[in-house]
């Protein structure tokens, strides 16, 4: 048994392609067969692309008034850290003013126990916030000291502190002031 090939026409005529300057006809094959799911589809991506938008603006505002909130805080709470230093401060303000009415009075006894009731008082409010002397005993350091000279000395071994110039503090970890010292040689 043989088969016959089916042999090609003679004339093979192309596809009609459309031109694409002609107006393509209207109709409603998004709504039918295949391109329909498509327009359904894009339908629903459009919705969640509007549902995400609109979660991303609500976000947006979300974050924006939380960062204000958390300004506001800030500035609330260092407001109140200043008033209450200040309260702190004010009987050193008071035991100051006792000690130059007294030094009006010429009452000299009166005048260094003032001035001493007023630095033991300042001491007392800084040390309660956290401000504490460095030490200066021992060996220089050169995180905490400041070495405006140094001088032979026979009583300490060099690099050691030999005179404090003038006081250094830390608040928590932090140097406020570096310690200004005289180091032995």
């Amino acid at each position: 048994m043989t088969t016959k090939r089916a042999e090609p026409s003679a004339d093979p005529q192309p596809a009609p392609v459309p031109n694409e300057t002609e107006p393509s006809e209207p109709s409603d094959t998004l709504s039918q067969g295949p391109l329909g799911d498509l327009g359904a589809q894009l339908a629903e991506v459009e919705q969640k692309r509007d549902e995400y938008l609109a979660d991303l603006q609500r976000l947006a505002a979300e974050f924006e008034n939380y960062r204000k909130r958390a300004a506001r805080d800030q500035e609330r709470l260092i407001a109140h850290a200043h008033e209450r230093l200040v309260r702190e401060l004010l009987p050193v303000l008071d035991n100051l003013e006792r000690a130059l009415e007294a030094a009006e009075r010429h009452e000299e006894a009166m005048l260094v126990e003032g001035v001493k009731l007023v630095e033991r008082s300042l001491r007392t409010t800084l040390t309660k916030e956290g401000l504490l002397e460095i030490e200066t005993d021992g060996p220089f350091d050169p995180h905490v000291h400041e070495a405006l000279l140094t001088q032979p000395n026979e009583l300490f071994e060099p690099g050691s502190v030999v005179e404090v110039v003038q006081r250094g503090y830390r608040l928590g970890d932090r140097v406020v002031r570096p310690a200004r010292v005289i180091v032995a040689e």
